[in-house]
């Protein structure tokens, strides 16, 4: 279900984990609530309005994939990100771009599926307390009266002769539960299990994967019953799987995913640019592949339905974001067809020392709160001055310019070899308590490699 966020809501939802880029934001977020306007216009143009697709140009690094991320997110939009690369023409070794749409599908119908079996979840865990009472003390009628283990109870209570003494035992036993004094204790359960049935992916021209799909169902999707002791807990975790399992119309999950695939999906092309076939490099070769990917993408983009397990998709009002470096080839080297069926281009910048600070200290999941949480788990508080953050972001300025600018991934590289030392020796070493990291720590650990271009492109 799409969110009803206003346009300025879903900014402001974004600057919570991605740093800069007011463009791109602003186009996504015109993007979704179009889709939000859509569904509520007048049925008669419904249909006709089709979404508006994104071409994100920028180099590696700087938001493109986090911010579709975290858009889907909000939306609540099934989501899929695919490399443009993963994809051949039709005749080629390589997959099909059909696939994309029956990946779309599939984590749709995860998607459906939790949340039908979240609405079921108070109902399984009372029909999996009841099965795993009836497993603790069985009825009077049951094969073998004699219970599972007596958990202590008395002979009357743990072997019943009559239902009101099964009830009885049962109510007891139910307290006990609730009260966590069982919690210690096992049980052997049986569960159903997937068959460990080998998968089968096959690739190659039109229909051969559809084929490979259906296998995979065919050997994939046996279940068989597989005894387990375990401890209560688990025990009951395990079967109220399975109640809620039960509960669900898959029927319904597989008809609200396909709805919600065609009407609110979201399908991120990355390195759509490695496609792209740049006028000076002329035709032939890799090239024919290439441009014949960009034919095979056209139909998909520009709306057509795709055959998956779950029914016919049809893609014409799924929103598409295609994202590039294109640092060799240009957006105008991609067919002309295609480029038409992604009329926003948004173009972002490049990262600077003042964005890597933000970056390392403003959004929700920053890296430095990361690492803080990680060494927080060995009564470790970790700690950085101001000054030291800002020498971190120095240090991955200059070593972006220098080497190969690859924007906010390498704080990872550096944040690595920076606190290596410390992540090795906590707990053995360092006691818990707090360790402070200050700008001359950073110097004394970085400066040297920075400095040192061959080592930099090696290390950092």
């Amino acid at each position: 279900m799409l969110s009803d966020l206003t346009p300025r809501q879903i900014v402001a939802e974004l600057d919570l984990y991605v740093v800069g880029q007011a463009d791109a934001k602003k186009s996504v977020a015109i993007a979704l609530r179009n889709r939000w306007r859509r569904q509520h216009a007048d049925e008669a143009l419904r249909e006709e309005i089709m979404p508006a697709n994104i071409l994100m140009i920028g180099p590696t690094g700087v938001g493109k994939t986090e911010i579709a991320r975290r858009l889907a997110r909000l939306a609540g939009a099934p989501f899929l990100k695919v490399e443009a690369t993963k994809f051949t023409e039709v005749g080629y070794v390589g997959r099909d771009v059909d696939a994309m749409i029956r990946d779309l599908v599939d984590g749709a119908v995860q998607l459906v599926r939790a949340e039908h079996e979240a609405s079921v979840e108070e109902r399984a865990k009372e029909r999996a307390e009841e099965r795993l009472l009836e497993i603790l003390i069985p009825g009077p009628a049951s094969p073998s009266s004699k219970p599972a283990f007596p958990f202590g109870l008395s002979d009357a209570a743990a072997s019943p002769t009559s239902d009101d003494a099964t009830e009885r035992a049962r109510a007891k036993l139910r307290e006990r539960l609730h009260t966590g004094e069982m919690d210690r204790r096992e049980v052997e359960i049986e569960v159903t299990a997937e068959s460990a049935a080998p998968t089968v992916q096959m690739f190659g021209p039109g229909g051969m994967e559809e084929m490979g799909m259906q296998l995979q169902d065919l050997f994939g999707g046996a279940q068989r019953k597989k005894k387990r002791r375990v401890a209560i807990p688990e025990a009951l975790d395990l079967l109220a799987k399975e109640e809620a399992a039960k509960l669900v119309d898959m029927d319904a999950v597989a008809r609200e995913a396909v709805r919600r695939a065609e009407q609110s999906g979201i399908v991120f092309i990355d390195e759509i640019d490695k496609v792209a076939v740049s006028r000076e490099s002329g035709r032939g070769g890799v090239d024919v592949s290439r441009e014949g990917v960009q034919r095979d993408l056209l139909p998909i983009v520009e709306g057509s339905t795709v055959t998956t397990k779950y029914g016919p998709v049809k893609t014409d009002h799924i929103l598409f974001i295609a994202s590039g470096a294109f640092h060799v080839a240009k957006p105008s080297d991609l067919i002309p067809e295609l480029q038409g069926r992604f009329p926003i281009r948004v173009e972002l910048r490049s990262l600077t020392e003042a964005d890597f600070v933000q970056i390392l200290t403003q959004p929700k999941n920053a890296l430095l709160k990361q690492y803080s949480a990680l060494l927080a788990s060995e009564g470790v508080e970790l700690a950085f001055t101001d000054a030291a953050v800002a020498e971190i972001a120095k240090i991955a300025a200059e070593v972006n310019a220098e080497v190969e600018n690859i924007g906010a991934r390498r704080l990872h590289t550096i944040l690595t070899t920076l606190l290596e030392t410390v992540l090795f020796d906590v707990p053995d070493e360092v006691p818990p308590g707090t360790l402070t990291v200050t700008d001359a720590t950073v110097r004394e650990r970085l400066a040297p490699i920075a400095r040192n271009r061959d080592l930099s492109q090696y290390i950092l």
